[in-house]
């Protein structure tokens, strides 16, 4: 199974790489492409038809300020779309948000946070969205969650001892 990662253009780079680096920790397949649902709308559909055909079950689209992409993804296809906006631009990824969040009924795209926790919550939920037909990566995201919980006591121990 594999996640599409869609940017709208090279500035949200970071974001991609930042869920990309989620889903490679736990073994799932990705792919990142620069692609504008405002200057490229047939590009990206056809990207789509592509990135179904090779077994894509889930997409990620990250794009900045008027943030059509994920909107325009989840217009094209009915695999999960995630939406993450980005924090660029003069409202900080308000307008972003906004963009990405308010969809019209019966086309949903999950939005989560604005930047780079957005970024990394959206690895982690493309990675659940798979996990409910594959035991094995399920299991590897309880494990991890168990490795966050441990990192976090330890830092507190550490802390409560100096």
């Amino acid at each position: 199974m594999k996640v599409s990662i869609v940017i709208g253009s090279k500035t949200d780079l970071d974001l991609a790489k930042a869920s990309a680096e989620v889903l490679d920790s736990f073994g799932v397949e990705n792919s990142i492409n620069v692609l504008s649902a405002h200057r490229m709308p047939e590009v990206l559909q056809e990207h789509i038809q592509t990135e179904l055909s090779s077994g894509t079950k889930v997409f990620i689209g990250i794009a900045g300020m008027a943030a059509h992409l994920a909107g325009n993804i989840a217009a094209h296809t009915s695999v999960p779309v995630i939406g993450v906006p980005g924090d660029g631009g003069p409202l900080n990824g308000f307008d972003a948000l906004l963009s990405t969040v308010q969809m019209p009924k019966g086309v949903p795209v999950a939005t989560v946070a604005i930047g780079k926790a957005g970024a990394i919550n959206a690895g982690h939920l493309a990675a659940q969205m798979l996990a409910i037909s594959d035991e094995k990566l399920e299991n590897a995201i309880k494990e991890a969650r168990i490795q966050q919980k441990q990192q976090l006591k330890k830092e507190n121990d550490e802390l409560q001892a100096s």
